[in-house]
């Protein structure tokens, strides 16, 4: 019976396809970091201050011993009568701490992770259709921030921003893929939301920039660096980057070097 745990957004457990309810906070947190590292040990050390920010009272230990306990009945409920699986065989006991034995697969945050990496080889070897692929798959995971209902003390903060900044970065370059394979059109949708909901991000401005030129929208493209450029210079006192005003300059005046993937995608 699969046990399955998604991160990449409000926190799921399912066993067999049928979701668990996980109602108390601190059991949900630990069963995250134990999820996001998943077939490799957690010591109770490291779980207890996480729960606890690095203070944990003098009773952490058998608090915590608590919460995997009800953890535990959880899955166990969820798995009876289902094979010889126990809860103690997927929550496993280790001398130093705790173990969440899944396959990659089962945890979002891993099989996205592989996704990544994989979608990240295809764009430095110009494979852009497996890049775009790849990346997309990926990025389909995903549904809201990480960890996004889920307590998080030090070391989960430290995940949460790292999962949500290595998304931003994969969405860029699947969009730079998109448009290496000239499907700008079908980009202007999702880089318009994207530009709104990250209004001081250059490269999605850039991108939208270049869809909105190639698809004969120049007046578009300039405004979209107009508001860039206000809002850049409003809100962090900077100007552009010298790459971003060089595409600016190129749109203005019809130079070819719009169509220029070398410039147009030098990162």
């Amino acid at each position: 019976m699969r046990v399955e745990i998604k991160v990449l957004g409000p926190l799921e457990v399912s066993v067999g396809g049928v979701p668990i309810v996980l109602t108390a906070s601190k059991p949900s947190q630990a069963l995250a970091m134990l999820a996001l590292n998943a077939g490799r040990v957690v010591t109770m050390n490291a779980l207890t201050e996480e729960i606890w920010d690095r203070e944990p009272p003098r009773s952490g230990l058998p608090t915590l011993h608590t919460y995997i306990l009800k953890l535990r009945r959880k899955l166990d409920a969820a798995l009876a009568g289902n094979g010889a699986r126990t809860a103690k065989d997927v929550l496993v006991t280790r001398r130093s701490g705790y173990l969440l034995d899944l396959e990659p697969g089962d945890v979002d945050a891993v099989r996205y992770e592989q996704l990544s990496a994989a979608g990240r080889r295809a764009v430095n070897a110009g494979d852009h259709e497996r890049a775009s692929v790849t990346l997309g798959e990926g990025l389909n995971l995903w549904r809201g921030a990480a960890l996004a209902d889920v307590a998080t003390g030090p070391q989960l903060a430290i995940e949460a921003v790292r999962l949500n900044e290595n998304r931003l970065g994969d969405l860029h370059l699947r969009i730079e893929a998109d448009l290496r394979l000239g499907r700008h059109h079908q980009l202007l949708g999702e880089l318009a939301t994207l530009c709104a909901r990250h209004p001081l991000l250059e490269n999605f401005c850039a991108q939208q920039m270049v869809a909105l030129c190639r698809s004969g929208r120049q007046s578009q493209a300039l405004e979209a660096y107009r508001r860039l450029r206000a809002d850049m210079t409003d809100q962090l006192g900077v100007e552009p980057s010298h790459r971003l005003r060089r595409l600016h300059h190129g749109i203005l005046t019809g130079q070819a070097v719009i169509d220029d993937p070398e410039f147009v995608f030098n990162r």
